[in-house]
Protein backbone atom coordinates (compact mmCIF):
# COMPACT_ATOMS: atom_id res chain seq x y z
CA UNK A 1 0.00 0.00 0.00
CA UNK A 2 1.25 3.62 -0.88
CA UNK A 3 1.91 5.94 1.66
CA UNK A 4 -0.03 8.46 1.81
CA UNK A 5 1.38 12.03 0.42
CA UNK A 6 1.80 15.27 2.30
CA UNK A 7 0.02 18.28 0.39
CA UNK A 8 2.18 21.48 -0.65
CA UNK A 9 0.42 23.46 1.52
CA UNK A 10 0.53 20.96 4.54
CA UNK A 11 3.66 20.30 4.30
CA UNK A 12 4.93 23.96 3.13
CA UNK A 13 2.91 25.43 6.41
CA UNK A 14 4.51 22.25 8.64
CA UNK A 15 8.29 22.46 7.50
CA UNK A 16 7.70 26.93 7.99
CA UNK A 17 6.44 26.24 11.77
CA UNK A 18 9.00 23.57 12.47
CA UNK A 19 11.60 26.44 11.74
CA UNK A 20 10.33 27.90 13.94
CA UNK A 21 10.66 28.23 18.26
CA UNK A 22 8.50 25.66 20.28
CA UNK A 23 7.45 23.03 17.53
CA UNK A 24 5.13 20.26 18.76
CA UNK A 25 6.24 16.69 17.99
CA UNK A 26 3.44 16.06 15.42
CA UNK A 27 4.11 19.44 13.04
CA UNK A 28 8.04 18.34 13.17
CA UNK A 29 7.28 14.99 12.30
CA UNK A 30 5.01 16.32 9.36
CA UNK A 31 7.64 18.31 8.30
CA UNK A 32 10.76 16.03 7.99
CA UNK A 33 8.04 13.24 6.31
CA UNK A 34 7.20 16.19 3.58
CA UNK A 35 10.88 16.94 3.12
CA UNK A 36 11.96 13.52 2.82
CA UNK A 37 8.83 13.12 0.27
CA UNK A 38 10.34 16.56 -1.61
CA UNK A 39 13.88 14.78 -1.88
CA UNK A 40 12.42 11.26 -3.00
CA UNK A 41 10.68 13.30 -5.72
CA UNK A 42 13.97 15.31 -6.51
CA UNK A 43 15.85 12.18 -7.21
CA UNK A 44 13.80 9.02 -7.49
CA UNK A 45 15.89 5.54 -7.17
CA UNK A 46 16.49 3.16 -4.71
CA UNK A 47 20.37 3.36 -3.68
CA UNK A 48 20.37 5.76 -0.86
CA UNK A 49 18.13 4.94 2.08
CA UNK A 50 17.72 8.96 3.86
CA UNK A 51 16.43 7.83 7.76
CA UNK A 52 15.86 10.36 10.19
CA UNK A 53 14.49 8.29 13.23
CA UNK A 54 12.13 8.15 14.79
CA UNK A 55 10.33 10.12 11.53
CA UNK A 56 10.54 8.49 8.33
CA UNK A 57 13.53 7.31 6.08
CA UNK A 58 13.00 6.99 1.93
CA UNK A 59 14.96 5.74 -1.38
CA UNK A 60 16.18 7.86 -3.50
CA UNK A 61 18.68 8.78 -5.89
CA UNK A 62 19.31 6.47 -9.26
CA UNK A 63 21.61 3.75 -9.64
CA UNK A 64 22.30 0.13 -8.23
CA UNK A 65 19.13 -0.93 -6.40
CA UNK A 66 19.25 -2.86 -3.21
CA UNK A 67 16.37 -5.43 -1.93
CA UNK A 68 17.72 -7.44 1.12
CA UNK A 69 19.25 -6.14 4.17
CA UNK A 70 20.97 -3.03 5.12
CA UNK A 71 21.30 -0.86 2.00
CA UNK A 72 24.88 -0.05 1.01
CA UNK A 73 24.40 3.49 1.16
CA UNK A 74 22.74 4.89 4.37
CA UNK A 75 22.39 8.63 5.66
CA UNK A 76 21.17 9.37 9.12
CA UNK A 77 20.82 11.99 11.12
CA UNK A 78 17.86 13.88 13.70
CA UNK A 79 14.93 15.52 13.27
CA UNK A 80 16.58 19.28 13.50
CA UNK A 81 19.46 18.67 11.56
CA UNK A 82 17.90 17.22 8.69
CA UNK A 83 15.07 20.16 8.40
CA UNK A 84 17.82 22.77 8.63
CA UNK A 85 20.15 21.05 5.87
CA UNK A 86 16.78 20.67 3.38
CA UNK A 87 16.15 24.08 4.30
CA UNK A 88 19.56 25.24 3.31
CA UNK A 89 20.23 26.19 6.65
CA UNK A 90 22.82 24.10 7.14
CA UNK A 91 25.41 22.94 4.34
CA UNK A 92 25.96 19.46 3.27
CA UNK A 93 30.06 19.68 4.04
CA UNK A 94 29.18 21.30 7.97
CA UNK A 95 26.62 18.49 8.90
CA UNK A 96 29.33 16.00 7.42
CA UNK A 97 31.94 17.28 9.44
CA UNK A 98 30.38 18.23 12.67
CA UNK A 99 29.56 14.55 12.84
CA UNK A 100 25.38 15.25 12.78
CA UNK A 101 25.05 13.09 9.86
CA UNK A 102 26.11 10.01 9.06
CA UNK A 103 26.76 8.90 5.97
CA UNK A 104 28.07 5.47 4.57
CA UNK A 105 28.44 3.72 1.45
CA UNK A 106 30.37 5.49 -2.03
CA UNK A 107 27.24 7.10 -3.01
CA UNK A 108 25.53 8.18 0.39
CA UNK A 109 25.49 12.09 -0.64
CA UNK A 110 22.98 14.59 -0.94
CA UNK A 111 25.22 17.42 -1.93
CA UNK A 112 23.64 19.53 -4.55
CA UNK A 113 20.20 18.26 -4.25
CA UNK A 114 19.93 20.26 -1.12
CA UNK A 115 18.40 22.82 -0.46
CA UNK A 116 14.37 21.45 -1.26
CA UNK A 117 12.23 23.85 -2.03
CA UNK A 118 9.03 23.72 0.13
Amino acid sequence: MARARISVEEGGAAVRAALGDDVDRDTTATAVRYLLQLLAERAPGNTVEVRVPPFGAVQCIPGPRHTRGTPPNVIETDAATWLALASGRLAWGDALASGSVHASGQRASLEGLLPLRY
